[in-house]
């Protein structure tokens, strides 16, 4: 067989997403190409190498045991192209162009509005879009570079990396809310409770999980106002509302000064950390371990292997 040729390298990446993916449309739209013209790609490829790499049918996709070992093996070489590029990013901030960002506000809030100066001050001529929304996004049909999501939500197909350790979500109510309508003993009496429900980005209510492990109670509590936003439920609690449900780390500030309060604090829940996530490690953008290792270094966790 003679070597490939270098303008034989998009079919190699085209068939390393299909198999990363496990699906024609979604690597189709990651590559900004057609199905079509992508599925040409791979019997390109096929009829070039002479054996199937892929079992195709109607519904799905999936590597043939010839094409998983190829996958594995073109994987290892894309990663060493990434981390040679890698090597070249100090000194050319200026070539960065535009780095694009969906993230959760409490995200925002936490990881990302605290380094901004830091960030934009290292890379000062790059572009810098950040997308503040909880929803779920397909992050290659919107055009973004990467996100930062719950490390339990995170997509298969995506590589994540973790920027916190686990979190720490608390039940909150203001003293004068407590001392009028009493201080809860026992989840049940959460019932008979006013409570800020919490929207989802999929706009359902989301249950409240309670406690850890096999002893987890998740509760679809009571109340007649529903939020979406945590600062908002923050106020909403501290002005005596009624329980709000909230990362711990929101409301530190509330919790200091008295203004809330954690209620059954022996039913506090961990939960997954935050995690930057994006489609494939050789294609994350430059900027994007700058902005990682800021995060992580911040929340106290090391460095990310060169």
């Amino acid at each position: 067989m003679p070597p490939f040729l270098r303008s034989e390298l998009p079919d190699l990446a085209a068939f390393s997403i299909v198999v990363r993916r496990r699906s024609f449309k979604a690597a189709a739209i990651e590559l900004g190409i057609t199905a079509s013209a992508l599925s040409h790609a791979i019997r390109r490829l096929e009829e070039r190498l002479g054996t199937k790499l892929l079992n195709r049918t109607s519904r799905s996709v999936a590597p043939t045991p010839a094409g998983l070992r190829f996958a594995a093996r073109l994987e290892a070489g894309f990663d060493e192209i990434g981390s040679a590029l890698s090597e070249m990013e100090d000194g050319h901030a200026g070539a960065f162009g535009e780095l694009r960002l969906n993230i959760p506000a409490d995200a925002s809030r936490l990881l990302v509005s605290p380094l901004l100066p830091s960030f934009l001050k290292l890379l000062p001529d790059m572009r810098f879009t950040v997308v503040v929304e909880n929803r779920p996004v397909d992050m290659v049909a919107e055009g973004f570079d990467a996100g930062i999501r719950y490390g339990d939500t995170v997509p298969e197909d995506m590589i994540a990396i973790a920027l916190t350790k686990p979190l720490e979500w608390v039940i909150v109510g203001a003293p004068s809310y407590l001392d009028t309508h009493g201080r809860p003993k026992k989840p049940d009496d959460l019932m008979q409770h006013s409570c800020l429900r919490l929207l989802l980005g999929d706009n359902s209510a989301f249950r409240w999980e309670l406690g850890n492990g096999d002893a987890m109670i998740r509760m679809d509590v009571p109340g007649n106002c529903t939020i979406s936003d945590t600062q908002s439920t923050i106020d909403a609690a501290a002005d005596g509302l009624g329980l709000g449900y909230v990362l711990k780390r929101r409301a530190d500030a509330e919790l200091r000064d008295g203004r809330l309060e954690v209620v059954l604090p022996q039913w506090s829940s961990t939960g997954a950390g935050f995690h930057m996530y994006y489609p494939s490690r050789r294609q994350n953008h430059p900027a994007l371990r700058h902005l990682i290792e800021l995060i992580r270094a911040r929340e106290g966790l090391p460095a990310l292997a060169r």
